[in-house]
């Protein structure tokens, strides 16, 4: 399903013309809708859209040559074609000044105004093509994109290569600020339906009444505001991709719904009757536990089916290990070069202070730091005091205690719960070493020892207070 171009506008005051006008385009398979004048025209313009306008020189009331002047002020891109019986080389130059994009005489043969229709119809879907196209060039996504090295993130690239060539649904599940984004966009891009439209909507931005016509479209009338058709996100990615972000948050009715479309790429428009197609691959990801939602039942259990063909995990900061030192160099080179700052890095007090973080708000927290250190930092390696003290963050989502990841070995998961528990009990302490031994029933030596084995921090020497320096965190009195 391609996506239609609206009416040709015609403007005549003869009947008999109007009607010999829709009748030839209409044969053309074009859209026409016609009024009497030019007041009427204008109304029409106000509340719909048309891809052009053909109209008569002379109508009764405002001319056309007065209602050429308007439509070049208010609509200026909207093309114009002059029919008129009284042709003089004077007045088509006037109508061509005026901003008509061609000038036909009566009588004329349908094959002029035809290809003069043909050549306006073919420059607003080359237009629309465009737009789309600086759209998607200004959002490529990268599977280079995903910066980590650690085993789980490996093993998320591989699989987004693996699946994204073929047509497969996948749900994504993580965190917020984790990158189901960027993984959505990735399986796009390495698709075979890269050159298509890649539409996202994120579901908790919309408000309910207003999300099903976004998804779906609207009719003229279906609702108050509902000024005329408008085609849904599902239209404009016909032949691509749509992601649906936070699918958790869609209410059940709008879910049945969804479910029908899943069945076979069938919908319709609200308020509409006619039952449309498209051919899109689709793409969802929460960050809510999605089986605490199917329990609580806010959120259907055959739409998880239906959307779970590929279920992508993505694991939160605080268990990819020395990823969130990638990150932070991947992000100071970023900013770096936006800010005229390159060259600088992280010093090694920094670097202890951002592994120690337990990083609720994840990679996107980690951004949001880095740009923070880069905008206050004056040395040439940032330094603990330009990172936040991260005494808020430390707060959240601290409801539960550690609890094994579920997969790996016994020792692994043994090993990230020891170093989960570290984590928290270094932030509750403000960073101090000798509190935090003490917390764990631990010499300081056998608390330094454990946390250079789980590659917490660089080895410090014996005498150190604290993971990070005075001016930071507070030494013990």
């Amino acid at each position: 399903m391609k996506l239609p171009i609206p009416p040709v506008l015609v403007v005549d005051d003869e009947r008999n013309m109007r009607l010999s006008l829709q009748t030839v385009l209409g044969d053309e398979g074009y859209s026409v809708r016609t009024v009497e004048s030019a007041e009427e025209a204008l109304k029409f313009l106000a509340q719909d859209e048309a891809f052009m306008i053909v109209t008569d020189a002379r109508l009764g009331g405002m001319s056309g040559y007065d209602f050429l002047g308007r439509v070049r002020s208010q609509w200026p891109d909207l093309p114009v074609l002059m029919i008129t019986a009284y042709a003089t080389p004077k007045l088509a130059v006037e109508a061509i000044k005026a901003g008509a994009m061609d000038y036909l005489a009566k009588p004329f043969a349908p094959q002029e105004l035809l290809h003069a229709v043909a050549r306006c119809a073919e420059r607003h879907r080359l237009l629309k093509e465009n737009a789309a196209l600086r759209a998607r060039a200004s959002e490529t996504y990268q599977l280079e994109q995903l910066v980590g090295d650690c085993a789980k993130m490996r093993e998320l690239k591989r699989l987004i290569q693996t699946v994204a060539p073929t047509d497969a649904r996948v749900l994504i599940l993580g965190e917020s600020g984790t990158g189901k984004e960027l993984v959505a966009g990735a399986l796009h891009s390495l698709s075979q339906r890269r050159a298509a439209n890649y539409v996202r909507i994120n579901c908790a931005a919309i408000p309910e009444t207003l999300l099903e016509s976004e998804l779906f479209g609207h009719e003229k009338g279906a609702f108050t505001g509902a000024l005329r058709q408008k085609p849904g996100r599902v239209e404009e990615a016909d032949g691509g991709t749509i992601f649906l972000d936070e699918i958790a948050d869609m209410s059940r009715p709008l879910q049945a719904k969804l479910l029908r479309f899943l069945e076979d790429g069938t919908f319709t428009r609200v308020g509409g009757t006619q039952e449309l197609r498209v051919n899109v691959r689709l793409v969802a990801a929460t960050n809510r536990d999605i089986v605490k939602a199917i329990a609580d039942g806010l959120f259907r259990e055959d739409l998880f089916h239906r959307l779970n063909v590929v279920q992508m995990r993505l694991v939160p900061l605080r268990e990819r290990g020395e990823d969130v030192l990638l990150l932070a160099e991947h992000f100071l080179g970023h900013f770096g070069a936006t800010m005229n700052k390159n060259g600088k890095g992280l010093s090694r007090a920094a670097r202890q202070k951002l592994q120690a973080h337990h990083w609720p708000g994840n990679v996107r927290e980690l951004r949001n730091v880095i740009e923070r250190a880069l905008i206050l930092e004056t040395h040439r390696e940032v330094q603990p005091a330009s990172l936040p003290d991260f005494q808020v963050e430390t707060r959240l989502h601290r409801a539960e205690p550690p609890r094994a990841a579920g997969d790996g070995s016994l020792d692994e998961q043994m090993a990230g719960l020891e170093r989960e528990l570290i984590l928290q009990t270094l932030e509750q302490n403000h960073f101090s070493v000798t509190r935090t031994a003490e917390r764990l029933k631990l010499s300081r030596h056998a608390l330094r020892y454990r946390m250079q084995r789980l590659n917490l921090a660089p080895e410090a020497g014996p005498d150190d207070e604290a993971v990070v320096p005075a001016g930071n965190a507070p030494h013990d009195s």
